[in-house]
């Protein structure tokens, strides 16, 4: 019953974070025009030469990527990729449906791509959290990496930088210059907002007050932590090291917490964005 509640919640998430990035498509690209690292932005360029509108070209996409992707890749993508792949040109399409005459609140271009840029950020930050995505240029990046190799991150700046290359064949050159800068701008908010949602500290202390500090992680953060024996090379005194993965609110309570115990500490930080463990049962 429980793993059913979950599933329900899990998937009314992707439905919502899907909604927000259907809206940040139909309230701001298609107005303006732009092409800014996504199917849909490739949908809006193609509107111009198939007589459908955005939601069909991009159902059209997403589903010949996800048969091309089950074909060459394997079955990589999940139940969740394909609902959103579905799910995104559907929530477009009954969008254009209520607002069939809808323009740009902004009036602006640049407006426009700045407002996208923040709302589908919020989208997708969602639907990672969820180990969803919106499908599209996803696949295309893992096509990349399956066949060139290339990096996930660099595939799917590169398949968006073509994309909004792509608005050149029919806009002018405002547009195609907001497209990629839209583009740039994306990739850069994307990896600061969605992992921020995830990213954990590793912090390293060597103190003298290891056992108050040891103990303050465990009964006040309920947090684990590794101890290791170090020795300094100038005086090779034994020294211990504690090393904790905390995330940001742990990490600040444990950073005023070693000022008060000890301000000498001698302290380093690092960025964690994955963790893989499994405890032993």
């Amino acid at each position: 019953m429980k793993k059913i509640t979950h599933s329900l919640q899990d998937f009314a998430m992707i439905t919502f974070g899907t909604a927000i990035v259907a809206a940040a498509v139909f309230f701001f690209l298609v107005p303006s025009k732009l092409s800014v690292a996504s199917i849909s932005g490739l949908a809006i360029v193609l509107e111009n030469y198939i007589a459908l509108p955005v939601s069909g070209i991009t159902m059209i996409l997403n589903l010949s990527l996800l048969v091309v992707g089950f074909l060459l890749v394997g079955r990589e993508f999940g139940s969740k990729t394909v609902y959103t792949s579905i799910l995104l040109p559907t929530f477009i399409w009954v969008l254009e449906r209520l607002l069939p005459n809808y323009t740009s609140i902004m009036q602006d271009p640049f407006l426009d791509m700045i407002c996208y840029i923040f709302v589908v950020s919020i989208g997708l930050a969602i639907l990672f959290n969820r180990n969803a995505s919106s499908g599209g240029l996803d696949i295309v990046a893992k096509l990349l990496n399956k066949f060139f190799r290339m990096d996930l991150g660099t595939a799917m700046s590169g398949a968006g930088m073509v994309v909004a290359l792509s608005s050149g064949l029919v806009y002018d050159a405002k547009t195609v210059v907001l497209s990629i800068l839209g583009t740039y701008l994306n990739g850069i908010i994307l990896d600061r907002f969605i992992f921020g949602f995830t990213i954990k500290k590793r912090v390293c202390v060597i103190s003298e007050k290891e056992e108050e500090i040891r103990q303050y992680i465990i009964r006040n953060l309920h947090s684990g932590a590794t101890i290791y024996q170090a020795q300094g090379a100038y005086h090779l005194e034994p020294k211990k090291e504690i090393i904790t993965i905390v995330d940001k609110n742990e990490y600040l309570k444990l950073m005023n917490f070693l000022d008060k115990v000890d301000p000498n500490a001698f302290v380093t930080v690092y960025d964690v964005n994955k963790i893989i463990y499994r405890p032993k049962l």
